[in-house]
């Protein structure tokens, strides 16, 4: 599935009135969602996101307005976009959200919106989320990062792990996103942590130790404090894209349901375990920080396998 995000919920929020937004500048369309519908066929994608605006949290209106306009048009062509702030994965208001976006018929595209990392936000959000995935099926994450995988773990109908910060969650509109402070230095997945860091950090801190050896295809063989410079920032991305490529084709070896979320799970844990032992070696007790998303993947239990005969088509 090829897809050309509008990505419209950036600049306004989604009412009961106006669930669907136009570029700004534009000329005011009869039917923004038709217009934007053909616009994306029209550049060649194979099916066509919403141009739906923010849900802020708690909106019911505004989201059931979304998914009542989607599903009158009865065309398997048109992917619901759901560019919902983290708080609808709230446990008050989870249920609720579960049981309008389960309404509608076809793939549906969830945008968390959050600064930095939303689902660090709070202890309920990748419960919450993991809830959508499991009770809405043909739901799909985008803007993601480490969730792209979990989501996948939980039977996303696809995901997409953002290229930088910038699309790996959404700045609710009218605020500024929070400073990332990346500067000129690329940042670089360190695999055995699971973490994406700055080059100039692991130059850091692996100034007095040996640096972890990356072999990806990318890599070959290079060290991981060596991406310090920007121009360091193509082979960076090189190697963030092989390194996840990698866990894709192992992920996609083990079958869907609680056998594929149990593998999730323990390679989280085991990220987590190696930190200790990585900051023991280069003898800095807090040189590298557990992130609280990764902490929560490792602690997230699969989810019970459904009886026989129920959720079978």
């Amino acid at each position: 599935m090829l897809l050309a995000e509008p990505a419209l919920y950036e600049q306004g929020v989604a009412t009961a009135d106006e669930p669907y937004l136009q570029r700004a500048g534009e000329l005011p369309a009869d039917d923004p969602l038709d217009r934007a519908v053909q616009e994306q066929l029209a550049v060649g994608a194979t099916a066509a996101l919403t141009p739906t605006g923010y849900l802020r949290a708690g909106d019911t209106a505004a989201l059931r307005a979304v998914v009542r306009e989607t599903t009158a048009r009865k065309d398997a062509r048109i992917v619901l976009a759901l560019p919902l702030d983290v708080g609808w994965l709230r446990s008050d208001l989870i249920g609720r959200l579960v049981e309008e976006v389960g309404a509608a018929p076809g793939t549906k595209a969830v945008m968390l919106g959050g600064q930095s990392d939303p689902l660090a936000g709070f202890p309920e959000a990748l419960t919450g989320l993991a809830r959508l995935l499991t009770q809405v099926p043909g739901t799909a994450l985008l803007r993601a990062d480490l969730a792209a995988f979990g989501a996948l773990a939980r039977g996303a109908a696809f995901a997409a792990y953002g290229e930088s910060s910038r699309f790996r969650h959404v700045v609710p509109p009218g605020e500024s996103a929070t400073a990332s402070g990346f500067g000129d230095s690329p940042t670089v997945l360190f695999p055995e942590l699971m973490a994406l860091c700055l080059g100039t950090t692991l130059a850091r801190r692996f100034a007095a130790a040996p640096a972890p050896v990356c072999e990806c295809a990318a890599c070959g063989r290079r060290e991981l404090d060596s991406f310090a410079s920007r121009s360091d920032l193509q082979p960076a991305a090189q190697h963030n894209t092989a390194v996840l490529m990698s866990w894709l084709r192992r992920l996609q070896t083990v079958p869907v349901g609680p056998d594929r979320q149990r593998w999730w799970q323990e390679r989280c844990r085991s990220a987590v375990n190696r930190y200790p032992l990585v900051n023991a070696a280069i003898r800095q007790p807090n040189g590298f920080k557990v992130q609280p998303q990764l902490l929560r993947w490792s602690l997230l239990d699969p989810a019970p396998s459904a009886p026989a005969g129920v959720g079978a088509d």
